[in-house]
């Protein structure tokens, strides 16, 4: 471990911070089932190495943290039982995890011992006492490196040098760590530095979607500044971050973390109405799990809530790469060698330094340019198209299907009464069918078998042939959701759908889709 030393016996850890919680939360499980099992002696012992009164006779944890701050005090630490309603975002969650996983380890070798039909309740008693005293001890005789240094700053150092010289640097702590040595706190008592990094990583960690401050450092960095491999960002971002531009740096980073957690959480931001496209195309690429676009898409967000480019370039652009990602991602599932990743922060960096529209038209056009070169060819799509099924079993691409059978349907002029998100998806020839004859899952569960039609509707459509299915739909003014081989059929054939799919992948190809 690394510390230094803070004056009246405390001391700041640098390194070590993940092996002392985790080793606080196992000694507060065993403290708290000495309190269980009545051996109250043993309980207020171990206690004592968990919190203790300072010299002026207060109450106080001896581990004192801020990123986990006040769960992990009122909910872990604490004696009594927690009553703060502490906020829980992904650290608590996975403190909340490591509790539950030691408590169930500890209660079951208590259980072990109790069940023990050989020995008596004295036996027993004695057995989970020796037990439990047993794991504090093994926990108490750890061996230990510690490293003590007289300044913070030299305890980074220190760190730094033990991080980059293993495999897994931990950017976000080695960034924060850059940023506490450049920027001190005028006044102790308020730490502008700790504060603005707490924001940051309440933003980013605190989303729905599955992000994390290391990460976000690292699309920041390709957005702002030359493509770099991860390992090598800190290293440079040590040698570019200095004392005259650390304050805006981190503020940029504070202003970007709410960016990127819009366009990763698009819920999250207030978008207006006029906004709509650009919010659909992020969820979109959301829904295709794609991220070599990010730093792009928070370059672009950026300059446009700096009114550096105007919102019909900033919707053209999110909806190039949203009709790229379609095609080349979630329908062919090509892969990059890197190229895509290079291109996209080449073109981050391009929408970073404009200026103003008329600049940003030359970067837009060049990202459409870029893209369409890379855009798979309509064979190679149309062959991969019926490969997109939805059926009860197999429903992993449910939303993606949704997705499709939206965006065809505007194409092809469909009008609904119902939002599109009440819409639901309608199998023409029912999945009651699939294995009888030549009616594949396969057959049964692609796009030319499937329409969006409203509960109402699809209620109605329940158990009935094709010919009265066709009979509901006109009824209910929906029969043009259908083409008109389908309307003139008696019934449907696997050839009949097989078409329909052909012909929806052309549509998608050549008009939905196209950049």
């Amino acid at each position: 471990m690394v510390v230094y030393t803070m004056g009246d016996r405390k001391y700041g850890v640098v390194d070590g911070k993940q092996r002392l919680t985790t080793i606080m939360i196992l000694l507060s499980v065993v403290r708290d089932a000495l309190d269980r099992e009545k051996l109250t002696n043993q309980a207020n012992g171990l206690h004592k190495l968990i919190e203790r009164e300072n010299i002026e006779n207060h109450r106080e944890f001896v581990l004192q943290t801020e990123s986990s701050y006040p769960y992990f005090q009122d909910e872990i630490l604490s004696r009594e039982p927690g009553n703060l309603n502490a906020d829980v975002r992904r650290e608590e969650e996975r403190i909340q995890s490591a509790h539950q996983q030691f408590f169930e380890l500890v209660k079951f070798s208590i259980e072990s011992i109790r069940k023990n039909p050989s020995l008596s309740d004295k036996k027993k008693a004695e057995k989970i006492q020796e037990n439990l005293v047993k794991i504090r001890d093994s926990l108490l005789s750890l061996k230990l490196i510690f490293i003590t240094l007289d300044s913070e700053d030299d305890a980074y150092v220190i760190f730094e040098t033990l991080n980059t010289r293993g495999k897994d640097i931990v950017l976000a702590d080695l960034v924060k760590n850059h940023f506490t040595k450049l920027l001190k706190p005028k006044n102790k008592g308020l730490d502008q530095t700790k504060i603005k990094w707490t924001k940051i990583r309440e933003t980013v960690e605190g989303s729905k979607a599955d992000l994390n401050t290391d990460t976000f450092l690292y699309h920041w960095w390709l957005s702002t500044r030359e493509y770099l491999a991860s390992s090598k960002i800190f290293k440079e971002f040590r040698r570019t971050v200095t004392p005259k531009n650390a304050q805006s740096v981190l503020d940029s980073l504070v202003t970007d973390s709410e960016y990127y957690r819009a366009i990763n959480e698009t819920d999250y931001w207030k978008w207006d109405k006029h906004s709509f496209d650009a919010k659909n195309s992020l969820q979109a690429l959301n829904l295709f799990r794609v991220r070599q676009q990010v730093p792009c898409t928070l370059a672009l967000m950026r300059a446009r809530q700096e009114d550096r480019i105007k919102l019909a370039q900033f919707i053209r652009a999110l909806g190039d790469i949203e009709k790229f990602h379609f095609l080349f991602t979630a329908i062919t599932s090509q892969r990059s060698s890197g190229g895509i990743s290079s291109m996209y922060a080449s073109l981050a960096r391009q929408i970073t330094s404009v200026k103003n529209p008329q600049e940003a038209t030359i970067a837009i056009n060049e990202l459409r340019t870029k893209l369409k070169e890379r855009v798979p060819s309509e064979s190679a799509f149309l062959a991969l198209f019926p490969d997109l099924i939805y059926t009860n079993t197999n429903s992993k691409q449910r939303a993606l299907v949704k997705y499709v059978l939206i965006r065809l349907s505007r194409v092809l002029g469909h009008q609904y009464a119902a939002d599109v998100d009440d819409l639901t998806i309608e199998h023409l020839v029912p999945q009651s069918k699939i294995e009888q004859g030549k009616w594949t899952e396969e057959i049964i569960g692609q796009i030319g078998n499937l329409i969006l039609v409203t509960k109402t509707v699809n209620e109605k459509l329940k158990n009935k042939s094709f010919e009265e299915k066709k009979a509901v739909l006109k009824s209910n003014k929906c029969i043009d959701l259908l083409p008109n081989y389908f309307t003139s059929a008696k019934d449907l054939t696997p050839a009949l759908i097989e078409q329909r799919t052909k012909e929806l992948g052309s549509i998608a190809y050549n008009d939905a889709w196209k950049i």
